[in-house]
Protein backbone atom coordinates (compact mmCIF):
# COMPACT_ATOMS: atom_id res chain seq x y z
CA UNK A 1 0.00 0.00 0.00
CA UNK A 2 1.53 3.33 -1.06
CA UNK A 3 1.95 6.38 1.27
CA UNK A 4 -0.70 7.60 -0.74
CA UNK A 5 -3.12 5.14 -0.27
CA UNK A 6 -2.52 4.90 3.33
CA UNK A 7 -2.97 8.75 3.66
CA UNK A 8 -6.89 8.66 1.37
CA UNK A 9 -7.59 5.61 4.27
CA UNK A 10 -6.81 7.72 7.27
CA UNK A 11 -8.36 11.11 5.86
CA UNK A 12 -11.56 8.94 5.31
CA UNK A 13 -11.58 7.33 8.55
CA UNK A 14 -10.93 10.59 10.48
CA UNK A 15 -13.86 12.20 8.61
CA UNK A 16 -16.25 9.91 9.98
CA UNK A 17 -14.91 9.98 13.02
CA UNK A 18 -15.62 13.44 13.11
CA UNK A 19 -18.69 13.12 12.11
CA UNK A 20 -19.69 10.63 14.58
CA UNK A 21 -17.92 12.73 17.64
CA UNK A 22 -19.84 16.10 16.32
CA UNK A 23 -23.50 14.35 16.39
CA UNK A 24 -22.94 12.22 19.33
CA UNK A 25 -22.14 15.60 20.90
CA UNK A 26 -25.16 17.74 19.34
CA UNK A 27 -27.32 14.24 20.19
CA UNK A 28 -26.11 14.50 23.97
CA UNK A 29 -27.19 18.67 23.94
CA UNK A 30 -30.27 17.50 22.58
CA UNK A 31 -30.66 14.95 25.41
CA UNK A 32 -30.36 17.09 28.07
CA UNK A 33 -32.62 19.26 27.12
CA UNK A 34 -35.44 16.76 26.62
CA UNK A 35 -34.14 15.93 30.18
CA UNK A 36 -34.26 19.21 32.00
CA UNK A 37 -37.65 20.08 29.72
CA UNK A 38 -39.20 16.79 32.13
CA UNK A 39 -37.83 17.93 35.02
CA UNK A 40 -39.35 21.13 34.91
CA UNK A 41 -42.69 19.92 33.58
CA UNK A 42 -42.64 18.04 36.53
CA UNK A 43 -41.32 19.84 39.42
CA UNK A 44 -42.03 23.38 38.38
CA UNK A 45 -45.64 22.67 36.98
CA UNK A 46 -47.22 19.97 38.06
CA UNK A 47 -45.81 19.95 41.71
CA UNK A 48 -46.81 24.06 41.58
CA UNK A 49 -50.47 23.01 39.70
CA UNK A 50 -51.31 20.54 42.93
CA UNK A 51 -50.22 23.45 45.49
CA UNK A 52 -52.52 25.70 43.74
CA UNK A 53 -55.08 22.89 43.92
CA UNK A 54 -54.41 22.47 47.89
CA UNK A 55 -54.34 26.57 48.41
CA UNK A 56 -57.61 26.60 46.53
CA UNK A 57 -59.20 23.84 48.42
CA UNK A 58 -58.33 25.58 51.59
CA UNK A 59 -59.88 28.54 50.03
CA UNK A 60 -62.87 26.59 49.29
CA UNK A 61 -63.11 25.52 53.23
CA UNK A 62 -62.80 29.17 54.42
CA UNK A 63 -65.97 30.11 51.71
CA UNK A 64 -67.95 26.86 53.10
CA UNK A 65 -67.58 27.82 56.56
CA UNK A 66 -68.61 31.81 55.77
CA UNK A 67 -71.56 30.54 53.53
CA UNK A 68 -72.45 28.26 56.46
CA UNK A 69 -71.99 31.25 59.44
CA UNK A 70 -69.81 28.36 60.89
CA UNK A 71 -67.90 30.95 63.39
CA UNK A 72 -66.44 27.74 65.11
CA UNK A 73 -64.33 26.82 61.93
CA UNK A 74 -62.89 30.28 62.34
CA UNK A 75 -62.53 30.02 66.36
CA UNK A 76 -60.52 26.21 65.87
CA UNK A 77 -60.10 25.43 62.58
CA UNK A 78 -59.14 28.22 60.16
CA UNK A 79 -55.37 28.98 61.70
CA UNK A 80 -54.69 25.19 60.61
CA UNK A 81 -56.38 26.38 57.13
CA UNK A 82 -53.79 29.44 56.87
CA UNK A 83 -51.07 27.19 58.44
CA UNK A 84 -51.79 24.75 54.87
CA UNK A 85 -52.00 27.77 52.87
CA UNK A 86 -48.64 29.11 54.24
CA UNK A 87 -46.73 25.86 53.66
CA UNK A 88 -47.69 25.58 50.33
CA UNK A 89 -46.70 28.74 49.52
CA UNK A 90 -43.68 28.23 50.89
CA UNK A 91 -43.06 24.87 48.33
CA UNK A 92 -44.31 27.12 45.74
CA UNK A 93 -41.57 29.47 46.28
CA UNK A 94 -39.34 26.53 45.64
CA UNK A 95 -40.64 26.23 41.63
CA UNK A 96 -38.71 28.25 39.25
CA UNK A 97 -41.26 30.55 38.27
CA UNK A 98 -41.95 32.89 35.13
CA UNK A 99 -41.99 36.76 35.08
CA UNK A 100 -45.66 36.98 34.76
CA UNK A 101 -45.80 34.15 37.60
CA UNK A 102 -43.97 36.36 39.63
CA UNK A 103 -45.93 38.90 39.67
CA UNK A 104 -48.93 36.62 40.05
CA UNK A 105 -47.07 35.23 43.38
CA UNK A 106 -46.77 38.31 44.84
CA UNK A 107 -50.07 39.39 44.35
CA UNK A 108 -51.63 36.02 45.69
CA UNK A 109 -49.08 36.73 48.89
CA UNK A 110 -50.73 40.57 49.52
CA UNK A 111 -53.89 38.85 49.00
CA UNK A 112 -53.64 36.36 51.23
CA UNK A 113 -52.21 39.03 53.77
CA UNK A 114 -55.15 41.10 53.40
CA UNK A 115 -57.54 37.96 53.97
CA UNK A 116 -56.05 36.99 57.06
CA UNK A 117 -56.55 40.22 58.63
CA UNK A 118 -60.01 40.86 57.17
CA UNK A 119 -60.34 37.39 59.13
CA UNK A 120 -59.10 38.97 62.35
CA UNK A 121 -61.04 41.83 62.33
CA UNK A 122 -64.73 39.05 61.34
CA UNK A 123 -63.29 37.35 64.42
CA UNK A 124 -62.87 40.32 66.53
CA UNK A 125 -66.07 42.16 65.49
CA UNK A 126 -68.36 38.80 66.82
CA UNK A 127 -68.65 37.41 63.11
CA UNK A 128 -70.74 40.42 61.77
CA UNK A 129 -70.33 41.50 58.19
CA UNK A 130 -68.42 38.62 56.27
CA UNK A 131 -68.38 40.95 52.87
CA UNK A 132 -64.93 41.61 52.52
CA UNK A 133 -63.64 38.35 53.59
CA UNK A 134 -65.77 37.33 50.58
CA UNK A 135 -64.35 40.18 48.24
CA UNK A 136 -60.88 39.36 49.63
CA UNK A 137 -61.10 35.41 48.74
CA UNK A 138 -62.59 36.18 45.36
CA UNK A 139 -59.21 37.80 44.85
CA UNK A 140 -57.41 35.27 46.00
CA UNK A 141 -58.88 32.35 43.91
CA UNK A 142 -58.57 34.45 40.94
CA UNK A 143 -54.96 35.13 41.71
CA UNK A 144 -54.76 31.18 42.27
CA UNK A 145 -56.89 30.66 38.72
CA UNK A 146 -54.35 32.74 36.82
CA UNK A 147 -51.68 30.87 38.19
CA UNK A 148 -53.12 27.34 37.11
CA UNK A 149 -53.58 28.69 33.87
CA UNK A 150 -49.53 29.75 33.38
CA UNK A 151 -48.79 26.04 34.96
CA UNK A 152 -50.75 24.35 31.68
CA UNK A 153 -48.77 27.64 29.19
CA UNK A 154 -45.65 26.86 30.67
CA UNK A 155 -46.28 22.93 30.49
CA UNK A 156 -47.04 23.59 27.20
CA UNK A 157 -44.25 25.86 26.21
CA UNK A 158 -41.83 22.90 28.32
CA UNK A 159 -43.32 20.54 26.20
CA UNK A 160 -42.38 22.08 22.50
CA UNK A 161 -39.35 22.61 23.48
CA UNK A 162 -38.84 18.75 24.13
CA UNK A 163 -40.47 18.17 20.74
CA UNK A 164 -38.30 19.87 19.36
CA UNK A 165 -35.34 18.98 20.81
CA UNK A 166 -36.45 15.38 19.78
CA UNK A 167 -37.16 16.38 16.30
CA UNK A 168 -33.76 17.80 16.21
CA UNK A 169 -32.07 14.49 17.32
CA UNK A 170 -34.13 12.73 14.60
CA UNK A 171 -33.11 15.14 11.89
CA UNK A 172 -29.57 14.48 13.24
CA UNK A 173 -29.63 10.64 12.97
CA UNK A 174 -31.26 10.92 9.34
CA UNK A 175 -28.13 13.40 8.17
CA UNK A 176 -25.98 10.84 10.29
CA UNK A 177 -27.40 7.84 8.40
CA UNK A 178 -26.87 9.63 4.65
CA UNK A 179 -23.19 10.63 5.46
CA UNK A 180 -22.44 7.56 6.83
CA UNK A 181 -23.71 6.11 3.51
CA UNK A 182 -22.04 8.40 1.33
CA UNK A 183 -18.87 8.42 2.87
CA UNK A 184 -18.79 4.48 2.94
CA UNK A 185 -19.53 4.87 -0.97
CA UNK A 186 -16.45 6.94 -1.05
CA UNK A 187 -14.17 5.06 0.90
CA UNK A 188 -15.07 2.00 -1.47
CA UNK A 189 -14.65 3.96 -4.75
CA UNK A 190 -10.62 4.87 -2.92
CA UNK A 191 -10.56 1.59 -2.17
CA UNK A 192 -11.31 0.16 -5.48
CA UNK A 193 -10.20 2.69 -7.78
CA UNK A 194 -6.87 1.40 -9.63
CA UNK A 195 -5.15 4.60 -11.48
CA UNK A 196 -3.99 3.74 -15.13
CA UNK A 197 -0.33 2.59 -14.87
CA UNK A 198 1.66 4.42 -17.59
CA UNK A 199 3.83 2.04 -19.74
Amino acid sequence: MTFLNKLKWVLGILVVFILIVTTNLIDKNNFVRVKESVETIYEDRLIAKKLIFDMLKSVHQKELALAKNDTVFFNTSNSKVNDNIDNSILKFEDTKLTIAESKLFSSLKDNLDVLKAAEKRYRDSRFENSEKILHQIDNVKQDLYDLSNIQIDEGSRQLSISKKAIDDVELFTQLEIIVLVILAIIIQIIVIYKPKQKD
